[in-house]
């Protein structure tokens, strides 16, 4: 190798041992470093999800405790048709063909949030037409207020799924959106995210209640 090429690639490497490594991933409790697959609990007041140890998840796995915080949990369960038929999807009053609902315990209400290249924008959400689709998926009855939420595509599949699922989908689609619909890359990526759910979920009708805490070391961290 002749001088002129050693030179280039030793300063290369310099730059490349002086770069600092990115900072290490905490609990936002407590401070303690976490791993790739930790839980997260949702901040009601905020809303926020916040990355979670494993001792301070547990703290807030009770679900009828009234604490500011809960615990996400790790039910992942799927319907064998559309939840959501073309009808109630328009009394749903949806604008895209992708979107999340979940009880919002401040609000008192269901929500409906979609994805854009802004993040998640709330839906009105037309409540009796809620009611008539809980009346024929019983399961739903059992979403947990601000952690779970029925994760749907328009004239395709449904998933019930932890809270903290939806808001890594956004995230994702966020950073990828092009144009009015999203775009290749963004339409790729919610086929393989929902990919990815088919293959964890279990029937719906193979449901119980979600449990107080995820399995240890489990659940997909979001950042």
């Amino acid at each position: 190798m002749s001088d002129n090429a050693a030179g280039p690639l030793s300063t290369l490497r310099r730059i490349a041992r002086s770069r600092p490594a990115p900072p290490e991933e905490r609990c936002d409790m407590c401070a303690t470093p976490l791993g790739g697959g930790h839980p997260h609990v949702v901040d009601l007041e905020t809303r926020q999800l916040m990355c979670a140890c494993r001792a301070c998840y547990l703290l807030f796995t009770d679900a009828g405790a009234h604490l500011r915080y809960r615990a996400v949990p790790d039910r992942h369960l799927s319907f064998p048709g559309p939840v959501v038929d073309e009808r109630a999807w328009d009394e749903l009053q949806i604008p895209v063909g992708l979107a999340f609902l979940f009880h919002n315990s401040a609000q008192e209400r269901m929500v409906a949030f979609y994805p854009g290249p802004g993040g998640a924008t709330e839906s009105e959400l037309d409540l009796p037409a809620w009611e008539r689709i809980v009346a024929e998926h019983p399961v739903l009855a059992t979403l947990q207020p601000d952690v779970e939420a029925l994760l749907v595509r328009r004239g395709a599949d449904a998933y019930l799924v932890p809270i903290d699922a939806c808001y890594e989908l956004v995230g994702r689609l966020r950073t990828l959106w092009r144009g009015f619909d999203g775009g290749r890359e963004a339409h790729e990526a919610v086929a393989v995210f929902f990919g990815a759910l088919r293959e964890r979920s279990r029937p719906a009708g193979d449901a119980r209640p979600a449990g107080d805490a995820r399995p240890a070391g489990g659940g997909e961290g979001t950042g």
